[in-house]
């Protein structure tokens, strides 16, 4: 048994849970730790960011792509509160992380010391726990129970902070592998025969696809349920990626930014299988008028997720694989001909709405990416309009390669995120970003170059803040109060200034090549494409509304606003 600083079983831990990367900023409460990844560096890599946040993002985005847990570190004060907008987009999606913390020595808590902040107590309400370790021999378990937890269940992020005292001090260390997960209770049998009798009595079913699926890698038993019943599949938009998009049930994100096929779908559905997904404002609309004809089935991990706005007829309360697994037996097979029919005549009518210009448009810029990325190529967004052209028209074949904020919606979040997502699965990334997220996470260009990460980032310049002044456009007569950017800034010449070769295009034959020449490349790149700035996302369901307000294309959208 060997004698270990808390510093040195921290990264000793770390290494006994798997670990093979953490993302950081050092500074002097982490001093210790950073010393101790030095010199464990060829059995862990640590990765410098720009920016505390964004080294959050990178931790999260890593755990999106590879379903392993993310580690980030980060020094005490305004180190530690950095984090804070990571963390909670971390806890909004259910993704798991742990952040670790430096801090001041025991007996300097509470004193207002230089750089002391009660990191865990800001934290308490965006974590799914926090530990404040004030005794070098508890560290080693903590660690340990800080993966299981962030692992276990519905997975989340928990902090752990560290004073700088139990860093330095020495305690017997023996190696310990992960701890064991706490046995699940399964869905009791009847509750799966309500379901079951649900379903099968149901005419027209609906399968609604949420981030639980990709959590849990049930994507399979959902297309065998699909193909069973004959059941179109929706999904939420952190449901994207669950479900081949080349699955012939599968219509796409539905609700507020959704596909129109999909949204009517669900609306006129009798019966929705809710998977791994909540029924939120952008999913549902009005929730107190969302489609009172719908029974509810749903499997959620999570209790607290059940009727919390939606009632639902048949709850299950387990892991979507363990019990789609069991309930799936006891469905049986139906063509439901006449749905099929019906869903067919809305997929029609959805054609007409469609942008068919052949110009650099949202849809052209994205069926370019789906031209040139390979299946395995994680897609990391911002926040905003690209976002939900992202959605929209990217295909996806493999599932956690569509990476995005979707419960906290963090402009910022791609950049970091990319970057995650190509260290951990060791693909290039693409980010698809806006100038306005841009804005707040360009610094990251640098680590891009200093780390040589293949990632090509697709930045969509309107000049505005899109989705914003969308919302300006329609319901706030077009009265544009600090929306419109028109920044002087040379992006190509920033780019380059990083590091990053970078390139402007001007029509859908350049981006093509440019996309063709960064995915030859070994390194990073910039494409920047500009577009209009009075590009609408479409379809629209406005806030408050219902499936039945939807604005359906750009032309119906100019004509509210009289263009």
């Amino acid at each position: 048994m060997a004698q270990l600083t808390g510093a040195q079983i921290l990264i000793q831990t770390l290494i006994d849970q798997g670990v093979d990367t953490v993302f950081g900023y050092p500074g002097g409460a982490v001093l210790d730790i950073y010393d101790a990844l030095y010199a464990a560096s060829d059995r862990i890599h640590a990765i410098e960011t720009t920016h505390e946040q964004h080294a959050c993002h990178a931790a999260d985005g890593y755990a999106r792509a590879t379903g392993r847990c993310g580690v980030v570190i980060a020094t005490s004060g305004p180190g530690a509160t950095n984090l804070v907008t990571g963390i909670a987009t971390a806890y909004l999606d259910s993704v798991p992380l742990v952040a670790i913390t430096g801090n001041v020595s025991n007996a300097a808590i509470g004193s207002d010391s230089f750089q002391e902040v009660d990191i865990t107590g800001i934290t308490l309400p965006v974590t799914k726990h926090n530990y404040f370790v004030n005794d070098v021999s508890r560290l080693q378990d903590v660690i340990r129970e800080a993966f299981a937890i962030a692992m276990d269940g519905r997975r989340g992020p928990v902090l752990v902070d560290i004073p700088k005292d139990v860093q330095v001090n020495a305690c017997d260390y023996e190696p310990k592998g992960p701890m064991a997960m706490r046995p699940r209770r399964a869905v009791a049998q009847e509750d799966l025969e309500r379901a079951a009798d649900a379903i099968n009595g149901s005419r027209r079913p609906y399968i609604y696809v949420g981030g639980g699926v990709v959590a849990s890698g049930a994507g399979e038993l959902v297309c065998e349920l699909a193909e069973r019943i004959s059941s179109p599949i929706g999904c939420s938009l952190m449901g994207i990626s669950a479900i081949p998009s080349d699955n012939p049930c599968f219509l796409g994100m539905e609700g507020m930014h959704g596909r129109y096929t999909s949204t009517m779908a669900m609306k006129h559905s009798d019966c929705v299988i809710a998977l791994g997904a909540r029924f939120n404002d952008r999913s549902t609309g009005d929730s107190s008028k969302f489609p009172a004809n719908n029974k509810i089935v749903r499997i959620d991990i999570d209790s607290s997720e059940v009727s919390k706005t939606v009632f639902g007829q048949v709850d299950l309360v387990g892991d979507v694989t363990e019990t789609l697994g069991r309930l799936l037996p006891l469905i049986g097979p139906n063509t439901h001909e006449e749905w099929r029919r019906q869903v067919r005549e809305i997929a029609a009518k959805e054609k007409g709405f469609a942008d068919y210009r052949t110009t650099l448009t949202p849809k052209t810029v994205m069926d370019a990416i789906n031209a040139h990325r390979t299946p395995g190529m994680p897609v990391a967004t911002d926040v905003g309009q690209h976002q939900m052209w992202a959605a929209q028209y990217l295909r996806f074949a493999q599932p956690r390669t569509f990476i995005t904020s979707g419960g906290l919606g963090t402009m910022g979040f791609g950049m970091g995120a990319a970057i995650g997502a190509q260290v951990g699965t060791g693909e290039r990334a693409i980010l698809v970003t806006g100038d306005g997220s841009f804005g707040m996470n360009l610094s990251e260009m640098i680590t891009l170059a200093d780390e040589g990460l293949p990632v090509t980032i697709v930045l969509m310049n309107n000049g505005v803040l899109g989705m914003v002044r969308q919302w300006q456009s329609l319901f706030y007569g077009q009265r544009y109060a600090q929306t419109t950017l028109d920044r002087k800034v040379d992006y190509v010449a920033l780019a380059k200034a990083c590091g990053v070769p970078a390139c402007r295009v001007e029509d859908v034959p350049a981006f093509d090549k440019a996309l063709a020449e960064s995915f030859a490349s070994d390194g990073p790149a910039l494409i920047e494409c500009p577009i209009g700035k009075d590009e609408f996302v479409t379809p629209m369901m406005p806030a408050g509304g219902t499936m039945d307000d939807i604005i359906v294309n750009e032309d119906e959208a100019l004509a509210r606003i009289g263009r």
